[in-house]
């Protein structure tokens, strides 16, 4: 058993699949080399003991055989979870000193509480002296998330964080947990995949995001299938009376489905001289994407849509916002060429509204959450 040790989570960006994981379709993430650090040290005392980088003045103490869901709020809410879950499984979680820090911006919809919550239970499950999969870390995280800090999330951001590979996108399907490792190197077609945080933070506890998922649900439902994910034609939303459920249905069905194309291409892309046309056809989809989520899930806030207008004006193949929606961040493949005038292009179309200045990150598909020392 560890007694001490230093592990690594990344966040995760997704090419295709928003809202997509909780109706069991197709999901299409990449890891970032971006992520969350977590030092983890056994105590004798049987307390969890948190401490943040990110707020040096703040010191969570709590002792695990006393954690319940809700019991600890804030960014230690993740951590407590995990050990929560851990522990309400039977297993004996030792009292840990746990020290976080992280580059990922908050609440940009890059899953930096996924990648707190997967550090940690890679670090807590070693403490513990355990020899756990991937899977069922995944499932662990996945449970601190759903259950102790109240977030109705799929599975799509633990799944990333942990068994994404590098130079890879990952097609999850989140009906049979299939995975296939899909070859992304977007810097060997010449094009950059551009993440723009529009700095309008995002919380999937809001009522929001829960009232998609309770939208979708119904639209399955009266469809007469356990899940959205389960249909493949798009014309089959046509079939539900409620204009507002029909767009939901209409959204999962074909994010699914440009999902599984986007695949698709990376793999014939793989084998091919013709990266660039790949990548213009990718960003297309990525564009109808974003208009999907716009209008049909509506999920989508003016930053993230002027960020993809003026992205795409400017040269961009293609952009979409990520993540659950409601603020966040948007992701734009873009010739490398052009990158630099694109980022400006934006910061200018921002400053002119009087918005927040956008930030700007180059995801590199990354390698997934590990031991580090």
């Amino acid at each position: 058993m560890n007694e001490y040790g230093v592990w690594f989570a990344p966040g995760r960006a997704n090419l295709m699949g928003e809202h997509t994981d909780y109706n069991e379709g197709l999901v299409l993430p990449f890891a970032l080399a971006q992520g969350v650090t977590a030092s983890l040290s056994v105590r004798d005392d049987g307390l969890l003991v948190m401490r943040s980088k990110q707020m040096p003045d703040e010191i969570v103490t709590v002792p695990i055989a006393e954690l319940s869901p809700a019991s600890v709020r804030g960014w230690a809410a993740y951590p407590a979870g995990v050990a929560w879950a851990l522990h309400s499984e039977g297993i004996a979680v030792p009292g840990a000193s746990i020290e976080i820090d992280s580059d990922l911006p908050v609440g940009a919809g890059v899953s930096s509480s996924a990648a707190l919550e997967c550090a940690v239970a890679l670090g807590l499950s070693a403490l513990s002296g355990l020899s756990m999969t991937r899977r069922a870390l995944a499932a662990v995280a996945r449970q601190a998330e759903n259950e102790f800090v109240g977030a109705p999330t799929g599975i799509i951001d633990q799944h990333a964080s942990l068994l994404c590979e590098a130079g890879h996108a990952m097609l999850l399907d989140c009906a049979t947990r299939s995975i296939t490792q899909v070859p992304f190197r977007p810097s060997a077609a010449g094009v950059t995949a551009l993440i723009i945080d529009t700095r309008v933070a995002h919380a999937l506890v809001s009522g929001d995001y829960a009232r998609r998922r309770a939208e979708c649900e119904e639209a399955a439902r009266q469809l007469g299938v356990p899940f959205l994910g389960q249909i493949s034609s798009v014309s089959e939303a046509s079939l539900l009376d409620d204009p507002v459920l029909r767009r939901r249905a209409r959204h999962v069905i074909s994010d699914s489905a440009r999902a599984r194309a986007i695949a698709q291409a990376l793999s014939d892309a793989a084998d091919s001289a013709e990266f660039t046309d790949a990548y213009r056809y990718i960003g297309t989809l990525l564009t109808e994407a974003h208009a999907s989520l716009r209008d049909d899930l509506e999920v989508s806030w003016p930053e993230a849509d002027v960020a993809v207008e003026t992205a795409i004006a400017a040269g961009a193949y293609g952009a979409h916002m990520i993540g659950g929606g409601f603020g966040g961040s948007v992701l734009a493949l873009v010739p490398s060429a052009r990158a630099a005038a694109i980022r400006t292009a934006i910061a200018e179309s921002f400053a002119s509204r009087r918005w927040a200045s956008p930030e700007f990150l180059d995801a590199v598909p990354s390698a997934a959450a590990r031991q580090i020392a």
